[in-house]
């Protein structure tokens, strides 16, 4: 049950069934596709030509590992960040769409029940998907929804629930040895996190 507290950084993520049509599933295999081409037409002369944009190619510098132990830890974090990055990137995609919703309700109470019925919708959507979670891949995802959404899941929980509730949740993953304040760094602590990243956004990994 210890990666339960992280359907607080999910929160963002409930599908608003009154609204939408796709299923989770659809969702999650959307978010985690790679950026697509752009594909259109532009004005040449009398005619037209095609215009493309492809995605970015990154180019890094080959890897070196000093360990065996430290291969099978980058090839872990790959694994980790294809699991999680779609979450983290659905996290992103509907958080806007939860607030833009909320500000279209009339009063607190109303936002207060919608926001009640989203937290109980996702405990049962996503609670086995992250009872699964080990505690390496919650702190990942903790990370990848702060570089998603360029806030932490505290900073999400506290808007969306309320800074005592936020609170609670933060103090339950602190009892885990987690923190839902954990900021994402990509020229430090992070940096091989973010080329891993990149190269599966552009579909390299």
């Amino acid at each position: 049950m210890r990666p339960l507290f992280f359907l607080l950084l999910l929160f963002s993520c409930a599908r608003l069934s009154a609204q939408r049509e796709t299923t989770p599933a659809d969702t999650a295999e959307t978010a985690a596709m790679p950026l697509l081409v752009e594909v259109g037409r532009v004005a040449y002369g009398a005619d037209s030509i095609p215009h493309i944009i492809l995605p970015t190619l990154h180019k890094f510098p080959d890897l070196t590992f000093g360990s065996e132990r430290e291969r099978q830890r980058y090839t872990l974090l790959v694994a980790n960040v294809k699991k999680l990055l779609p979450l983290a990137r659905l996290a992103r995609y509907t958080v806007i769409e939860t607030h833009d919703y909320l500000e279209t309700l009339p009063d607190k109470k109303s936002r207060e029940e919608h926001v009640r019925r989203v937290e109980e919708g996702l405990k049962r959507q996503y609670a086995p998907t992250l009872k699964r979670l080990t505690r390496s891949q919650g702190r990942l995802l903790v990370k990848l929804i702060d570089r998603e959404c360029n806030q932490t899941g505290y900073s999400i929980a506290r808007a969306f629930i309320g800074s005592f509730k936020a609170g609670l949740y933060q103090t339950m993953a602190v009892l885990f040895g987690q923190s839902l304040t954990k900021r994402y760094d990509p020229e430090g602590d992070d940096r091989f996190t973010e080329r891993v990243v990149l190269m599966v956004e552009s579909g390299q990994l």
